[in-house]
């Protein structure tokens, strides 16, 4: 379990923090070894990866809290948990909160949406609230946030999403989001209007191809928290490239001669992930000096500049 939670990260930082979206274990982890001080878990990436299906609702409750404990069992940094609208009405948005704090969440993404097969529709204001309430309570104690969220649409509903965020605020919530933000120009009109911590939500590009808010100006405008999607894509993309290649050859020579960021060579992941790690902790309690191996092969040392979390911070 991480040591750390989004809320003490939050209060620590001089910047906005950036977490990326993640899914699993593997994804968690890679975000880790470059450095980034916290993850959001993405409820549509999950829906993928997961059930192999598209984000259209049909993710559940124990998915997000199966994978959420295995993460957090797992990973030395703090996970915010995008639980969708609750799945139900109030006491279903308790019994959901109280489950992923329990499973090591420390941040909760609430969303108001109507529908989870047409999540544009708004769900009434006094309802939404009811669900806030309800997260809330279930929270108390804990040291897991409660982030509200509205998926009003800048374009037309930018004033009715702002007015929930404040409500939410006045009930307890200690972060908010306007999840459609794309641009500088609205980001700065919730920000000048919503007090208190802000999440700049799945930040990405312009058509120029430059970013269409710095975590810099995020900062400077008041949002301490931003989140963005690149790991799914990436490791899609990098199965895909192998993957022809391998294909073309009939063989794994493509990946196993091909150099990547690590330098890691070979078909197998596992020195990412440090297993002599593993190996040496169970040496102290035996007094072995056992080494770990792949069918009788040496694993390769963790690769030179990532970070290496110590065992016991993630296991």
């Amino acid at each position: 379990m991480a040591k750390t939670s989004i809320r003490k990260v939050l209060e620590s930082a001089d910047r906005c923090v950036l977490a990326p979206c993640v899914y699993d274990c593997a994804s968690a982890h890679a975000v880790q070894m470059v450095g980034f001080p916290a993850i959001m878990l993405s409820g549509g990436e999950v829906s993928v990866a997961m059930n192999g299906v598209v984000d259209y609702g049909f993710t559940n409750l124990t998915d997000l809290e199966w994978i959420t404990s295995r993460i957090t069992q797992t990973t030395a940094i703090p996970l915010a948990a995008d639980i969708e609208d609750g799945f139900g009405g109030p006491l279903a948005v308790y019994r959901s909160a109280r489950r992923m704090a329990m499973a090591g969440a420390t941040a909760l993404q609430l969303e108001d949406a109507g529908d989870m097969e047409e999540s544009t529709v708004l769900l009434p204001r006094d309802k939404y609230m009811a669900k806030v309430k309800a997260a809330l309570a279930a929270l108390k104690g804990t040291d897991c946030i409660l982030i509200a969220r509205t998926n009003a649409d800048p374009a037309t509903e930018l004033d009715e999403g702002i007015a929930r965020c404040n409500e939410a605020l006045k009930l307890g919530a200690q972060m908010t989001t306007v999840v459609k933000l794309t641009s500088y120009a609205d980001a700065k009109y919730v920000a000048e209007r919503v007090p208190g911590w802000k999440m700049y939500p799945d930040v990405a590009v312009k058509a120029d191809g430059s970013p269409e808010v710095s975590a810099e100006e995020a900062w400077d405008m008041g949002y301490n928290f931003m989140t963005t999607h690149y790991t799914l894509k990436a490791a899609m993309d990098g199965m895909l490239e192998h993957g022809l290649e391998n294909f073309k050859r009939q063989s794994v020579e493509y990946t196993c001669n091909k150099k990547d960021a690590t330098g890691i060579m070979g078909m197998s992941a596992s020195p990412l992930f440090d297993p002599q790690g593993y190996m040496d902790l169970e040496n102290r309690f035996t007094g072995g000096n056992k080494e770990y191996t792949i069918v009788g092969k040496e694993v390769e040392e963790f690769p030179e500049g990532f970070i290496k979390v110590d065992i016991e911070d993630r296991l």
